[in-house]
């Protein structure tokens, strides 16, 4: 079994659902704290519409997302910070239930990416996530 992330960033909507497509993924978890982006198409409400058409399922699971402070250290190119941010993140109640239920989601079987903006995995938060995930159940990553 594999879980894939996917990053954004630098590429358009319908590039990044051909990429999933392609990958046989049936989910995405959006694992951004903040599910609106000011690049085209990935909004949640027209992002979730566009990969349902497409027949991907979506679901927004906020807590998994980065504290504004974790975003703020991001975007200043301190990757170390914001991982130590997000690590701290996830011990919060709300965060643990969050991996819990992304946790069950890719235990069901179906092909789930995560997705957030950051294109390089290992400088996004969802490498933490989708680590974590891979722990519990043995899974392997998958960037696309």
């Amino acid at each position: 079994m594999k879980l894939a992330t996917v990053g954004y960033e630098r590429d358009t909507q319908p590039a990044v659902i051909e990429r999933l497509k392609t990958a046989g993924v049936e989910l995405v978890i959006d694992v951004r704290a903040v599910a609106s982006s000011r690049k085209a198409g990935f909004s949640k409400t027209l992002l979730s519409a566009s990969l349902n058409e497409a027949g991907i399922g979506y679901v927004h699971l906020r807590e998994l997302g980065t504290p504004k402070p974790g975003r703020i250290a991001a975007r200043k190119g301190h990757v170390a910070e914001m991982h130590e941010i997000f690590k701290a993140h996830m011990a919060e109640p709300a965060a643990q239930l969050q991996l819990a239920k992304a946790t069950e989601l890719v235990r069901e079987g179906q092909k789930v990416a995560l997705l957030c903006y950051e294109a390089d995995a290992l400088a996004c938060h969802r490498s933490i996530v989708a680590g974590r995930i891979c722990e519990a159940l043995g899974c392997e990553i998958e960037n696309l």
